[in-house]
């Protein structure tokens, strides 16, 4: 249990590598949104590089109460989960998906809390052994558009959040409309997980585990809907309490 008030949430951000530009060098960076819905939640965040080093990895843990893994416009490589690339498989970024990889298991060996958006909610269910549709259009006939960027704002498509999950305690919700911006998604739950939320078509669209105090994710963006939507920002409060120790 944290004696940390507020709590360090650690929140993992993006690499541009820039290699089209003369003397470019890589560039970090996190799009606002995500620490700013960790800090009005009550928590203090903390910007996370990816590291190769495994040491690295677990120091950084011990400074923290809670881990976001955030989304970002890339694949998990399929080899991950056991299976070969299609063509229709997107960017990879081979170093930030170690880090987080290697991040979240170190994260849910320690039962350190856990909240996964978007891309992050993909890499936890890798981490725990599960496989994802590497392209929804391609492997999912007749699936709806999931690729949904130019309503992030305001939500794009229903979910329904099924009775008995913590998700549902959270949000206090049956249905609430999510902003989706992805063509991968959960094929097959990891060890532990259960389906938290599920689109109209069948597309998993949230994850927790059953094993942890709290690892949740989630395929949509709470954190862009969370200053006018109070279900979306009680996936941040809800997360936060379990930082906290509560």
């Amino acid at each position: 249990m944290t004696k940390r008030y507020p709590p360090i949430i650690g929140i993992t951000a993006d690499l541009a590598e820039q290699k089209a530009k003369a003397g470019g060098e890589p560039t970090l960076f996190l799009h606002e949104r995500y620490y700013r819905a960790v800090e009005q939640a009550g928590a203090t965040p903390l910007i996370l590089p990816p590291m190769n080093s495994t040491a690295a990895i677990r120091q950084s843990l011990r400074l923290l109460d809670g881990l976001v893994i955030s989304g970002g416009g890339f694949d998990i490589h399929p080899s991950y989960y056991g299976e070969r690339p299609i063509k229709q498989l997107g960017v990879v970024k081979a170093s930030r998906t170690e880090f987080e990889l290697e991040l979240a298991k170190a994260a849910l060996k320690q039962d350190l809390p856990l909240l996964g958006i978007c891309g992050g909610a993909q890499a936890l269910n890798v981490v725990l052994g599960g496989s994802l549709y590497q392209d929804i259009r391609v492997q999912v006939p007749n699936a709806a558009q999931h690729e949904q960027g130019e309503k992030k704002n305001y939500g794009g498509h229903p979910v329904e959040i099924p009775k008995g999950t913590k998700l549902r305690a959270i949000v206090q919700r049956r249905h609430i409309e999510v902003n989706t911006t992805h063509h991968q998604a959960v094929k097959q739950p990891g060890k532990g997980l259960i389906i938290d939320a599920i689109a109209d078509d069948g597309i998993i669209e949230g994850i927790e585990s059953t094993s942890h105090r709290f690892a949740i994710g989630v395929q949509w963006h709470p954190e862009v809907l969370a200053p006018r939507r109070i279900d979306q920002r009680r996936i941040f409060t809800a997360f936060v309490a379990a930082c906290r120790g509560a």
